[in-house]
């Protein structure tokens, strides 16, 4: 796996502008030992986003946990999502929509280079850690940051529930398109 969750700790350790991450959430949580998906943050939060397979860069498959990258990006507060299937393709694409001041900017991962997903990683853990350390730091952040994770998780259950009905429906009308040309065909 190209992303290292212990190097890029050990990063953050090292830069004066970034080191202040890890030294908070250590002191309000605990020290950073473990794997990724044993920090509070993925363990109460991010797990409840189940990840779905979805169109990533072919030469990169192996080379990402894309379903961890998934989850950070649903869990994120910082950007917005869009998970569809295109008519022409077999995989259903996600789509990532970050704003930065009055610009938007919208990529799919498929089309995404390997620094660019090195990157989403860094930003993702990075806000996760902090928003996890506010949560424990103050009692007014945390009622803040549980109702948009909540939020946030609500929605994903509602975009899993549509995506799941819109593929039947599909699926229904070929059945039906099938029958009626079959139909025709006999009379």
């Amino acid at each position: 796996m190209l992303f290292d969750f212990q190097a890029f700790i050990e990063e953050l350790r090292e830069k004066p502008e970034k080191k202040q991450i890890v030294e908070k959430y250590e002191q309000l949580v605990w020290p950073i030992t473990w794997d990724i998906k044993d920090q509070e943050w993925y363990t109460e939060y991010l797990v409840k986003f189940v990840p779905l397979v979805y169109k990533v860069p072919e030469e990169l498959k192996e080379d990402f946990d894309w379903g961890l990258l998934q989850q950070l990006v649903l869990g994120s507060f910082s950007s917005d999502y869009e998970i569809k299937k295109e008519k022409d393709q077999e995989e259903k694409e996600l789509y990532i929509a970050v704003k930065s001041g009055d610009q938007s900017v919208v990529k799919t991962v498929s089309e995404l280079w390997s620094f660019q997903i090195l990157r989403l990683y860094e930003i993702y853990i990075e806000e996760q850690m902090n928003l996890h350390s506010l949560r424990k730091e103050e009692e007014n952040e945390q009622v803040a940051i549980d109702g948009e994770r909540e939020a946030r998780i609500k929605r994903w259950k509602a975009v899993l529930d549509t995506m799941d009905k819109e593929e039947l429906t599909q699926k229904a009308k070929q059945e039906q398109e099938s029958k009626l040309g079959d139909l025709m065909g006999k009379l």
